[in-house]
């Protein structure tokens, strides 16, 4: 009887932990790595961006590369909601916001300005 009892006890302990494992990132956590971006419909046309941020804490710093991996600017502010994180810079001589939302634990959607749609991958 005590071997039924701690084999249904390490089963129960097995997949309590095995549930645990399989929740989603949310936040700073989720974010945080690099993410390749391509933003259409421009006036400059479609762009594509490197988004590295870095998690200090629970918060975001970033910076934004080119297509080729060279640094364009830092960004000024970075805001974490769960499922979201609007980014703040400069570039090209205008004050950018690009938010992202996690589409799935891979892939962002979004909009920069709120007018230019934005579609991007993890870098693994």
């Amino acid at each position: 009887m005590k071997k039924i009892n701690s084999i249904a006890i390490g089963s129960l302990l097995l997949l309590l932990a095995v549930g645990a494992n399989a929740q989603s990132k949310t936040g700073a956590d989720f974010f945080a790595g690099k993410w390749k971006v391509l933003v259409t419909g421009t006036p400059y046309g479609d762009l594509k961006r490197i988004y590295v941020l870095e998690k200090n804490d629970n918060t975001l710093s970033g910076i934004v590369q080119d297509s080729s991996g060279k640094e364009i600017t830092k960004c000024s502010k970075v805001e974490v909601k769960d499922n979201e994180v609007t980014l703040y810079y400069q570039a090209m001589g205008n004050d950018i916001s690009i938010t992202l939302i996690k589409k799935d634990d891979d892939h962002v959607t979004g909009s920069v300005l709120g007018t230019f749609d934005a579609k991007g991958e993890r870098i693994k």
